[in-house]
């Protein structure tokens, strides 16, 4: 085992949703000549199985460890312009021995898959947690007490230059995801577990060695192709929305009237969020299951559509103004998505405009 190396590979992101969080792999190089050399991933999955987006949502997509020449590894990422760091292990021979006998033990056919979790049980985390038992002594990390993100926060971090990846995670994201993480928590980042891994010690019989001997640059820095995506963010689309509802409301408001086509786009608009959000309360992610956001993203106006539609009156918008007040206190507690706001605000005017019309005619 002594020529045996044991590294962590960490992986930048890149353009693909998937991979906008960074990965993390395990190289296993036997430095004699002919020697195997060979990556971990913990992240393989297949695109083609069944209902594979559902799955994921719902928190039930099993994800398997893959072993293979890590030249492939190399080239792949390579291609996609990625940076790879290598950090390599500092272990001792037995150690290195447990390590290969449970990476083999893991790459069994009735050991390989498992229930993936983003946050809890994922490639890092999976790296990670069979690396720390195949140490003989204590992992001590080195606090960062300045360092206590939430969970939301993290996600904001690594899709900031991804404006419809991050809103679509802050819609389906509940107030779980708004608490403070713990050193243990943050790791599910690649990046967040590369840098605790550099400064690691392993403690053991009042001695201390450092976790990493040696960190390199597997991979360099390529150029990376960016695909175009919408052209207008969340937010933009969101400010257009209301300009539009603005401008509506004081024409209604003016000449007591209401526009049904207007009412009916917006209650498919949050009608359409609201049974996504709905479902979400089935999910297998523990942070999504409370999300305030559903007190006015739900499934109500499906049971009211028909019944605007044909202008006749309805207690939908009494109801609605209550949610909007509702909705607006629950934001004290959870960060809702980028322009939430701003559709909530456009259903509290039209909610206004129906409440005052009716006190008029009475």
């Amino acid at each position: 085992m002594d020529s045996v190396e044991i590294s962590l590979l960490t992986c930048q992101p890149h353009d693909e949703i998937y991979s906008l969080y960074g990965h993390t792999a395990i190289r296993y190089h036997d430095l004699r000549k002919g020697g195997i050399d060979v990556a971990f991933n913990y992240g393989v999955f297949d695109f083609k199985k069944p209902l594979f987006g559902l799955r994921f949502v719902f928190g039930l997509t099993d994800y398997e460890l893959g072993a293979y020449p890590y030249r492939f590894f190399q080239e792949e990422y390579r291609r996609l312009g990625s940076m790879v760091t290598e950090q390599v292990l500092n272990l001792t021979d037995e150690e290195k021995a447990i390590l290969q006998l449970a990476l083999a033990e893991n790459m069994e056919d009735e050991n390989r898959v498992y229930r993936y979790n983003y946050f809890y049980n994922n490639c890092t985390t999976k790296a990670r947690d069979i690396i720390e038992k195949s140490i003989n002594g204590k992992i001590e990390y080195e606090s960062r007490d300045d360092y206590a993100p939430s969970y939301r926060e993290m996600v904001h971090e690594m899709t900031r230059d991804n404006p419809w990846s991050r809103f679509g995670n802050d819609l389906l994201l509940g107030i779980q995801a708004d608490s403070k993480t713990n050193m243990r928590q943050q790791e599910f980042l690649p990046y967040n577990l590369m840098y605790d891994f550099d400064h690691a010690q392993i403690y053991l019989y009042g001695q201390y060695r450092p976790l990493i001997k040696e960190r390199r640059i597997a991979v360099p820095a390529g150029v990376q192709t960016v695909k175009q995506g919408f052209p207008l963010t969340p937010l933009e689309c969101m400010i257009i929305l209301l300009g539009i509802g603005l401008i509506i409301f004081l024409i209604e408001w003016k000449k007591r009237i209401a526009f049904v086509a207007w009412e009916v786009l917006l209650m498919l608009i949050t009608g359409i969020i609201g049974i996504v959000l709905f479902l979400m309360l089935f999910s297998q992610h523990p942070t999504v299951s409370l999300n305030l956001q559903f007190i006015l993203l739900n499934p109500l106006p499906w049971f009211f559509l028909w019944q605007v539609i044909k202008g006749k009156r309805t207690r939908y918008w009494h109801i609605t103004a209550v949610l909007c007040i509702l909705f607006l206190i629950g934001g004290l507690f959870q960060s809702y998505a980028e322009g939430i706001w701003n559709l909530a605000l456009c259903l509290l005017l039209q909610s206004i405009l129906h409440i005052f019309c009716k006190r008029n005619e009475k």
